[in-house]
């Protein structure tokens, strides 16, 4: 709908092919159903691509105060609601009707509801096929994310369009996505509904946001952060007392001898997080009666706790998929095929892949106006 509005308030004659009945599904409910449609801190290091610098030029030219301009100007209400990630007050539908009317503004036309096929490409055109109708023009725009959340429709269309042109892809995974945990790890399911702050790191994603304990393993935005960065094989670590300094426990030791373990943690964290962690470092009795080697090995556990994930939820749970058609096949310009002029792929369907919070919707937006500007 963005590039699709760009390029028809600029002269272009343009039709919007949606297969599902309606525009904009997962735009809907997305953030809870209001939509975190940017971050204030949108930039390129923020992003997990092959190539790292190939949002740059896009992001720098449509930023999140371009966009907040565009949602000011509908009278659209919103806030800040943590680290920079922006929501509607209201709906997502406010923005699903906004990119609708920059479309009406711009003359496009929408084909709902039929999926297109047999797609080709002869004497500068690309043909579509469109149920019982074939469509062609010189631009083709391919905007269709990857799959993650299937049951809204999410497909692997894009990449099986840059195949068909035979442009690279590299290998489609779930992001932004909860972890399975098995084995030794599997006690921790138990925890199911619990929460607490931790810095989590995975690879080189470190971040300091909430944990969350499912029956299934680990989730929260601290987890579907690092999630971007696992591989499967690899270990998860967590500190569960970010705030705690280095000798805590043995100054706790010192301060309340009568304390036990279990009630140490309990200050910093949930009860049953707590009891649990307690068991699992078998530390029982009074902290006085306590080694304070066996103490500061518990410290050291603590504030690295390291978890060994069996798998993902995989798409079906992702927010976002990593990976994607190759950015070295693209202009970062303008997102054009290099080797097949007039061919775009945008936003989610591209290797580029934002961090939780509104950062993917502010990707889409700009890599929409940049290929829009250049239809």
């Amino acid at each position: 709908m963005m590039a699709a509005a760009v390029a028809g308030q600029a002269g272009r004659r343009v039709l919007l092919v949606d297969h599902a009945d309606a525009p904009g599904k997962k735009i809907l409910i997305s953030g809870g159903g209001r939509c975190n449609f940017t971050n204030i801190h949108t930039a390129p290091d923020r992003y997990l691509s092959a190539n790292p610098h190939f949002a740059r030029s896009a992001l720098s030219r449509y930023t999140p105060a371009d966009f907040i301009e565009l949602v000011d100007s509908y009278g659209i209400a919103w806030h800040e609601k943590t680290l920079g990630q922006l929501f509607c007050d209201g709906s997502a539908k406010q923005i699903v009707a906004m990119l609708l009317d920059q479309c009406e503004q711009g003359g496009v036309e929408l084909s709902l509801g039929r999926a297109a096929s047999e797609i080709g490409h002869a004497d500068g055109l690309f043909s579509v096929g469109l149920g019982n109708r074939t469509v062609s023009a010189p631009k083709l725009v391919i905007a269709t994310g990857g799959p993650s959340i299937p049951k809204m429709g999410a497909t692997g269309f894009a990449y099986d369009v840059a195949r068909r042109f035979g442009l690279k892809v590299i290998e489609p995974r779930p992001a932004l996505v909860p972890l399975t945990l098995g084995g030794d790890d599997v006690l921790f399911r138990d925890l199911s509904g619990v929460a607490t702050e931790v810095v989590a790191t995975a690879g080189q994603g470190r971040f300091r946001e909430a944990a969350l304990f499912t029956h299934r393993g680990l989730s929260g935005p601290a987890i579907l952060q690092v999630s971007s960065y696992w591989r499967s094989g690899e270990a998860v670590t967590i500190d569960f007392l970010p705030d705690r300094d280095a000798g805590w426990l043995l100054a706790e030791k010192r301060a309340r001898p009568r304390a036990t373990l279990r009630s140490a943690l309990g200050q910093a964290l949930p009860d049953r997080l707590a009891e649990t962690l307690a068991e699992r470092l078998a530390l029982s009795g009074n902290l006085a009666d306590l080694p304070d080697k066996a103490l500061a090995a518990a410290e050291a556990q603590l504030a690295g706790w390291t978890f060994h994930p069996n798998g993902t939820e995989g798409f079906a749970k992702a927010e976002v998929t990593i990976g994607g058609v190759a950015t070295d096949v693209l202009s970062q310009k303008t997102m054009e095929a290099k080797a097949v002029p007039g061919l775009h792929f945008i936003g989610e369907a591209v290797d580029v892949t934002g961090w939780l919070g509104g950062y993917n919707f502010q990707w889409a937006w700009a890599s929409a106006v940049a290929c829009g500007e250049a239809l």
